[in-house]
């Protein structure tokens, strides 16, 4: 069910509406399409069935906002959820908002309810990780609460 989110856009009468895939429609496909190369140029956006196969996973929560009920889809996140000898594990990825969208709360709106749905499944702590040039991306994370780790993180690139 949508659920609407404050927005602090100048207009102050506007609002956004964050909701939880759990099917995926063709208008889905096209928005994930045309929002994820905002985010990175290297990876190919999700097919139709790499998308509903991350709706329909208990490992993974798929939301989207929307600029009105039922309307554009304006930006997205993926929430991966997992249980790890130490608790249930939650970690934010792909948060991307459209351009053009920026700077009306979108982004707060995703991550409040990546935050919320985490909660829910017991999540102590929620981690996410952003480029240093992400610099909007981290405010935006920082004023969220969010703290950041002294951490190596490592990556090997498979063949």
């Amino acid at each position: 069910m949508p659920s609407a989110r404050d927005d602090p856009s100048a207009d102050g009468g506007a609002a956004v509406f964050v909701e939880e895939l759990h099917s995926v429609t063709p208008g889905t496909v096209d928005a994930l399409q045309r929002l994820l190369p905002q985010l990175s140029s290297s990876a190919p956006p999700p097919t139709d069935a790499e998308l509903q196969a991350m709706v329909d996973s208990p490992a993974t929560a798929v939301f989207v906002a929307r600029d009105r009920p039922g309307g554009e889809i304006v930006g997205s996140l993926t929430l991966a959820l997992f249980r790890i000898p130490t608790g249930m594990r939650a970690w934010i990825e792909d948060v991307v908002v459209d351009e053009a969208a920026r700077g009306r709360g979108a982004g707060s709106a995703l991550v409040q309810a990546a935050l919320d749905r985490a909660g829910a499944a017991g999540c102590r702590t929620v981690d996410l990780t952003s480029r240093p040039s992400r610099a909007d991306a981290n405010r935006l994370y920082l004023s969220l609460g969010f703290e950041a780790r002294q951490t190596n993180v490592y990556r090997k690139t498979l063949d």
